[in-house]
């Protein structure tokens, strides 16, 4: 694949059948496999994980509780986390087994496995992904999908022409809070929804930026950097590329994957975008710190729904996002669910009703779907709709200028400065292939 994909391959909205598990030739211990005791090599989902560092490491960790799965290697670019990882592995199948990788292109080529776990910066997410899907194996991914929406273009069809299973990291839709909000919302006991209120956090103050300091023995800087600007080190990696534009957008871009996913996904508009965006951030003025410290902009959708999208000091419920309708509201957050009225939270729905899609637990859904092959809660496609709307903010609030959008198509239109922001240059000599 190129970065020159046709945007109309994009338009699928769920995942294809695909292969079958890998199984493996070897029978593992009992004991190994958690208190569940003896799982069948046919039944077993070996995974090998990208990216190791805490959020990676956490989801690793829950992957291991469950007995169906057989973790067998990492890959990261920085030792400590690499090692860490492999230590977690071990001590839980009593071996020294696992296999470590810095390059993910090694991982890839060697590995002989039927999922990948990813946690990665979101400057590596188009390469990365796309990579692994390629490479037919399903996956867990973190959101945000994408650092720019043509990345995301090119995962999704990744995930598409090669018939995987893919699941976003968007894990609030497997919470309980958020499944009644818009099983509410979709059958209507707020009435109609004409605008929605998205608060995600306050973004970070100006950071002074750091001198000078020696690379970490063990980590492999220019490989972090990737496709990213060249830049010498200044301790300002893993958490804390966060606030660095050519890394990521801040707390609009690392959010939009929870709350305005979980927005879309109350109106019905998870398959779309909105048509026109425009608002205005305050961005950090010196310091080495760039992502937006409040951000504010508004999208309006083809059927005239207006979704407002804020850092929650701006918004009047605070963070999550809160659904206004014609008979009144309901406000959805981590563990949350409040209404203007507290009968709206007690309605009942009909056995006739509208039934959101059930997951009670975001890990055991990807597995259930490698087997099923029926697409996961939160697939590539819908991963793309959340995390772009965050990106056409971004680049309305970047441009000062009223965004025209065609959700269809994935263009802007009539703005050929706001266009070329859909994509960021590569460094050399990577590319998505």
């Amino acid at each position: 694949m190129t970065n020159k994909t046709d945007r109309r391959t994009f338009l699928k909205n769920t995942l294809a059948t695909g292969a079958g598990l890998v199984i493996l030739p070897t029978i593992i211990p009992a004991s190994a496999l958690g208190r569940n005791g003896f799982v069948a090599p046919s039944n077993r989902h070996v995974m090998g994980f990208i990216g190791v560092g805490s959020q990676g490491t956490y989801n690793m960790k829950n992957f291991l509780k469950i007995p169906e799965v057989q973790v067998v290697s990492v890959c990261d670019v920085d030792k400590t986390n690499r090692d860490k990882a492999a230590n977690i592995v071990n001590e839980k199948y009593k071996n020294r087994d696992c296999r470590e990788y810095l390059d993910f292109r090694q991982f890839l080529d060697k590995e002989k496995i039927d999922g990948v776990g990813i946690a990665l910066p979101d400057h590596w997410h188009g390469i990365i992904y796309s990579a692994v899907a390629n490479a037919g194996l399903d996956a867990y991914a973190e959101k945000p999908l994408c650092r720019t929406i043509d990345d995301g273009i090119e995962i999704v069809n990744a995930v598409e022409k090669n018939n995987i299973v893919w699941q976003t990291g968007s894990m609030q839709r497997s919470s309980g809070e958020f499944y009644r909000a818009v099983e509410l919302v979709r059958n209507g006991v707020i009435g109609d929804v004409n605008y929605v209120e998205v608060g995600l956090p306050t973004g970070g103050k100006e950071k002074p930026a750091p001198a000078l300091v020696d690379i970490p023995e063990g980590l492999d800087w220019d490989f972090w950097l990737g496709p990213a600007p060249k830049v010498p080190f200044r301790g300002v990696y893993h958490w804390n590329w966060r606030w660095i534009m050519d890394y990521s957008g801040g707390q609009l871009t690392d959010w939009a994957g929870h709350h305005i996913d979980i927005a879309l996904w109350g109106t019905d508009l998870e398959h779309t975008g909105p048509v026109e965006i425009e608002g205005k951030a305050d961005y950090p003025r010196k310091g080495i710190y760039n992502t937006p410290s409040e951000y504010d902009f508004m999208c309006t959708f083809k059927n005239g729904l207006k979704m407002r999208v804020a850092n929650n000091r701006k918004i009047k419920t605070g963070g999550g996002a809160t659904f206004y309708g014609t008979e009144g509201w309901i406000n959805v957050d981590r563990g949350k669910l409040i209404a203007s009225d507290e009968k709206f939270l007690k309605a009942e729905i009909g056995e006739n009703g509208y039934k959101p899609y059930r997951s009670r637990n975001h890990y055991q859904n990807y597995l259930d779907c490698t087997r099923s092959r029926e697409a996961t809660i939160v697939p590539a496609s819908t991963g793309l709709r959340a995390i772009s709307v965050a990106l056409l903010g971004e680049i309305a609030m970047l441009t000062e200028r009223k965004i025209q959008w065609n959700p269809e198509k994935m263009e802007i239109l009539n703005d050929d400065h706001a266009a070329r922001l859909l994509k960021r240059p590569y460094r050399q000599p990577w590319k998505i292939q």
